[in-house]
């Protein structure tokens, strides 16, 4: 199993990899640009080739890119939708330079227009960027695969069943390209019930009945301050949520989620959140450490 937090790129995205590797991480996720602007500086080469080569040397695995939260493919604003395309496309671009396994993003929210008509714009913007064929290539070429992560509802977010998903993905031209990220926080919210060994099951199995299990590529591990299905999107320490220890205990051992990495995005208020909450997802995964990288079931 590997495990890692989302880190931040203060002083440089090398610098990233080095909080990486001093946290003991296994995978890791980042911002490629600041969270709080579409508008960024191009991305320089030199710093991009510090960070392939700090990523290679250091073992970590997956690398994941999240795109900014203020995009959204479902807005019913023009200027809004055409900048998130934009964005989208560079986003794309910036996580292949740094040679990223997996892009993540939120599908977008469609702000009192409707669902169906929010989902028509998500479908139509991918598939606007997948038609670029520099972005296209680029993306084949880095192994890059963009996530559709799951969301707890919060307003008019769309996402949040499994089915919503499917709608999106089926109708990408590039499906192929295109996977989920399972928000553990954002799916108990949404109502789906991940506490117990068998509610996980029914849920993975309904998952894998819409979606395909294949589909399923990373976990972000989140305990939830919302119970279930209270379309709240607050995140919680692990096992200090509604989800709790019990509940990331048949998260972590469950054999269809074994495989999967796990990447934290609990609150990061105090100095050593990050080392506590990856030192409690190992505990109850019931890892030992077998290589300076990795864990395995006791």
């Amino acid at each position: 199993m590997r495990f890692g937090v989302h880190v931040a790129i203060a002083g440089g995205l090398p610098r990233a990899i080095e909080r990486a590797r001093e946290l003991g991480c296994d995978a890791m996720q980042i911002f490629s640009r600041s969270p709080r602007s579409l508008r960024t500086r191009a991305l320089n080469e030199a710093e991009a080739a510090d960070f392939r080569t700090m990523a290679r040397l250091s073992s970590i695995s997956p690398i994941v890119v999240h795109i900014p939260y203020l995009i959204n493919l479902a807005s019913p604003k023009e200027q809004i939708y055409e900048v998130s395309i934009s964005a989208l496309r560079e986003d794309i671009a910036r996580a292949c330079q740094l040679g990223a396994d997996y892009l993540v993003i939120h599908p977008g929210s469609h702000v009192g227009s409707g669902v169906e008509a929010g989902m028509e714009r998500i479908i139509k913007a991918i598939n606007v960027v997948f038609k670029d064929r520099e972005c296209r290539d680029r993306n084949r070429e880095g192994g890059l695969k963009l996530l559709l992560e799951t969301v707890s509802g919060a307003g008019t977010e769309i996402g949040y069943t499994f089915e919503q998903l499917k709608g999106i993905i089926e109708n990408l031209e590039g499906e192929g390209e295109v996977g989920v990220c399972f928000d553990t926080c954002h799916v108990f919210a949404a109502g789906y019930d991940i506490r117990t060994p068998d509610g996980l099951n029914e849920v993975l199995e309904d998952f894998d009945r819409v979606l395909g299990l294949d589909r399923l590529k990373l976990v972000h591990a989140n305990d939830s301050l919302g119970d279930l299905g209270s379309r709240k999107d607050r995140h919680a320490h692990i096992g200090e949520g509604m989800i709790g220890e019990d509940g990331f205990r048949a998260i972590l051992n469950n054999e269809r989620l074994r495989e999967m990495p796990f990447i934290l995005e609990t609150p990061n208020d105090d100095p050593g959140d990050d080392a506590r909450n990856l030192a409690r997802l190992r505990e109850l995964a019931g890892c030992l450490p077998t290589s300076p990288v990795g864990c395995s079931a006791k």
